[in-house]
């Protein structure tokens, strides 16, 4: 039985933490020139267009070169980011990145987006919480501007998926592409910005989508490479049942928090995986079709960079405004979920 819509009645939304409020001053995003069509995707394993997009949704998504790297799209979208925002390099207090597939093991492809848009004086550093990590992200640099710690922080999602897919899979492949999003954090006066956060994790469900190879537990050795450790693993079926219910409970919580009713959302956001994970929780959230923005079928799951980039192409297309309550909702390996509540 579908649950009621989520309620919460209230003329205006309420900050949960006292502090100076934080605002996205600006988003960007940069996608790879290389479309990956499921028609490509037949060449390669057995599969088809109509199996593919029947089961996720997908119809394309975007691969980097082979000499482009995680931190080369992290920098071309927060170069947008900071144009739009009219900020320059020497005016970044701080850069979080969010990946999981670094540069290298280290340092944190933070640094080398620093050194690529000549953000000099700013702190930088990676989180890792898959495909929840921007909003991961935004809550720790939100903290930093609320604190009066730092005044700009620039939030980066970004992700070279390709480099860790195993193409031989057809389970997996045909899910995952390559992109990055980023933000410019600042105070606004006389704006609420980033209203909630909601973030959560549950490390017994860590087996459910990893890539266990390289790390400390099974360093890179013969028997790694050959039995293929160092590819994305995901148990599919019990992944799209924690997702749903995990989004829509951190959802339900960041909605509680400000006192909202989800007809007061003008525009969902969700992690775009899969059409049928979105589809699903946006009926249990009571959200009509027009409140909910996807991408999907063009870029595939991009991770971390996955509402990252639609945050910006909802914003560039005008389906948000200033003045609107938006809803980003994220889920990911870990396992990680999260949820965001923002007056645009």
């Amino acid at each position: 039985m579908t649950p009621p819509p989520v309620h919460f009645k209230s003329s205006r939304p309420r900050l949960d933490l006292k502090g100076r409020s934080c605002s996205i001053a600006a988003v960007g995003s940069y996608l790879p020139g290389r479309v990956l069509t499921n028609a490509d995707l037949e060449k390669m394993v057995d599969t088809s267009d109509e199996w593919i997009l029947t089961r996720t949704g997908i119809k394309e998504r975007r691969l980097a070169a082979p000499d482009e790297h995680t931190s080369d799209l992290a920098a071309k979208a927060a170069l947008l980011a900071m144009s739009r925002a009219k900020i320059a390099p020497e005016q970044i207090d701080l850069i979080v990145l969010a990946t999981i597939t670094p540069d290298m093991p280290f340092p944190s492809t933070a640094c080398f987006v620093q050194q690529k848009i000549g953000a000099f004086r700013a702190a930088a550093f990676d989180i890792e919480a898959a495909c929840s990590g921007f909003l991961f992200a935004l809550e720790i640099g939100r903290h930093f501007i609320m604190a009066r710690t730092v005044e700009t922080v620039l939030v980066i999602g970004a992700e070279k998926l390709s480099s860790i897919v195993n193409w031989k899979d057809r389970n997996t492949c045909v899910l995952f592409g390559d992109g990055a999003g980023a933000a410019i954090l600042r105070h606004r006066p006389r704006s609420r910005g980033l209203l909630t956060t909601c973030l959560c994790s549950d490390g017994n469900k860590a087996d459910l989508l990893c890539m266990p190879g390289g790390g400390s537990r099974s360093p890179a050795s013969a028997h790694t490479l050959s039995s293929g450790m160092h590819f994305l693993r995901m148990n599919g079926r019990e992944t799209f049942k924690s997702a749903v219910n995990a989004m829509f409970t951190a959802a339900r919580e960041a909605l509680r928090r400000c006192h909202l009713d989800i007809s007061q959302i003008k525009c969902v956001i969700p992690h775009q995986a899969n059409r049928r994970i979105i589809d699903a929780l946006s009926q249990r959230l009571g959200a009509s079709p027009g409140q909910v923005f996807t991408n999907l079928e063009k870029y595939g799951n991009t991770s971390a960079a996955s509402v990252a980039i639609a945050l910006d192409e909802a914003v560039q297309s005008g389906r948000i405004l200033k003045g609107d309550l938006i809803l980003l909702i994220v889920f990911g390996g870990g396992l990680t979920w999260a949820a965001a509540v923002i007056e645009w």
